[in-house]
Parts: structure tokens; C-alpha cells; sequence
């Protein structure tokens, strides 16, 4: 079995090659592991560190010729990664990859076909800069009245699936709207969805964050289109393995 990291990268120079440091040297016990990196256009030294540095692991490196956005970069990452399990990696230190084998199990024993990592289901209680915890707190509130799915986190980057799920599903969202717009999607499937505790280190902009209040507006813009005016057969591959679909329910 073998599990891919999706790594979008854009303007991360300051940490990055730490950042791949602590990435290449990450080990599932006995599970292949792929990095799939992404460098959306970035403007700084991020390109030329991610050339340059010495990988153990394997690794796929594609560089986007223009800025597409996170979305885009994740899309594109889905695309090349060959791993039976596929999930996103920021390439920042927001959060912690010790979590990553705990957010895998479920999968690889068969007890989840999903598996979202939550910041909010910690016995720990973490500080969460204010702002963004009041619109992650609605965003997820709506998500969940919309999609069906009751979630604690839904805009938390650590969501990892299987392969023939994510590979089966057409991603639109360009920037910071993969997250409701695979939420909505994947609420309609017939899926062993489950969310595990995870650690999390906020930053601030002048760190590197880069989601800002616009990103929020446009995620609500995201909710209410993925989870209304999209279609099933509309973005579900006739490729998607038919166990995912409810009984009874014809869209391919």
C-alpha cells in the first residue's frame, strides 16, 4: 500500500527546506510513501530549494507556469499521485505530521474510506487566532446544515482519501474552495467518513498565512454552489467504484 502527500507550495522559501527535511524523512510503517509537490508560480526562492534539494523518498515535482491557486495546485497533485490513499500536506508547520499515521489508519484497516484531522476534537484545548476560528466555527456550522455531514472541522487541510474516491470526483475550486467544494461532494457518496484529533500551530501573515476575510466570502459563495446548484453526475466519474453509490440513486 502506498499513501500520497499532495504538497502545494507558494512563497514558503523561509522554511521550506526544513520543511522537506521533516517530510522526506517521515515513515509509515510499512506503507510506500509518494510525495506529490506542487510549486504554484511562486516568486521567491521556493522553486530552486525544491530542485535543488537531495530526496529519499519517492517524489514528483510539477511546476505551474502561472499562479492557479491552492485549489488548482491540488487538483493538479490528485492528478499525478499514484498511492492507494491520497491526502493534503501544507507545506508549512501549522500542522504536526506525527499526527499522519493515526489520520491513515482508519483507511488502511478499512474502518473509513475518508478521513478528515480536526482541530477541535482534541482533549487539549489549543489558542486559535480569533478570527479565523469564528469563520472556520460558521463555515463548518453551514457546511454541515447544507451537506448532511456533521463535521467539527470542515475546512481543516488534513483530509485524506481513497484513492478511487478522489480520483473518481472532477475538483473545480481554484484557491481556498477545496475544502467546502470536496465536503458537498463527497456527502452524496456512500462513504465511511470519520474525523480523528490533530494538533495545530496557527500562524500569522507575517509568517506566511495567506488566507484572508476574502477567502471566507468566497467560501460561502462555495457552499452554497457545490452543495445546490451542482449535480452528482456532474462531477462523479463513471470510473467511481459502484459500492460508493446509495442504493437506489442513478448518476452515471
Amino acid at each position: 500500500m502506498k499513501v500520497s502527500l499532495v504538497i502545494p507550495v507558494y512563497n514558503e522559501a523561509g522554511h521550506l527546506s526544513e520543511f522537506l527535511r521533516q517530510v522526506d524523512a517521515l515513515v509509515f510503517e510499512g506503507i510506500e510513501k509518494e510525495l506529490v509537490i506542487i510549486d504554484d508560480c511562486s516568486r521567491d526562492e521556493s522553486r530552486s530549494i525544491l530542485t535543488q534539494f537531495q530526496f529519499r523518498s519517492q517524489v514528483k515535482i510539477h511546476l505551474q507556469e502561472i499562479n492557479k491557486g491552492k485549489g488548482a495546485a491540488i487538483r493538479k497533485g490528485v492528478e499525478l499521485a499514484t498511492g492507494d490513499i491520497i491526502g493534503v500536506q501544507d507545506a508549512d508547520f501549522e500542522y504536526s505530521m506525527e499526527d499522519l499515521p493515526g489520520i491513515i489508519a482508519p483507511i488502511v484497516s478499512g474502518k473509513a474510506d475518508v478521513v478528515f484531522g480536526s482541530r477541535f476534537k482534541g482533549t487539549v484545548v489549543q489558542v486559535h487566532r480569533t478570527f479565523h476560528y469564528l469563520v472556520n466555527r460558521v463555515l463548518t456550522t453551514l457546511s454541515n446544515l447544507f451537506s448532511g455531514l456533521y463535521l467539527t472541522d470542515m475546512e481543516t487541510c488534513y483530509k485524506f482519501f481513497r484513492a478511487d474516491v478522489i480520483k473518481n470526483i472532477k475538483l473545480e475550486s481554484n484557491r481556498f474552495g477545496f475544502e467546502p467544494e470536496i465536503t458537498a461532494k463527497i456527502a452524496c457518496l456512500k462513504l465511511k467518513i470519520i474525523e480523528v484529533p490533530i494538533w495545530y500551530f496557527p500562524r500569522n501573515y507575517l509568517e506566511g498565512k495567506k488566507i484572508t476575510w476574502k477567502d471566507g466570502l468566497a467560501a460561502l459563495n462555495h457552499l452554497v454552489v457545490f452543495n445546490f446548484l451542482r449535480k452528482p453526475k456532474d462531477y462523479l466519474s463513471a470510473d467511481l467504484p459502484k459500492h460508493y453509490i446509495p442504493h437506489g440513486r442513478q448518476w452515471l
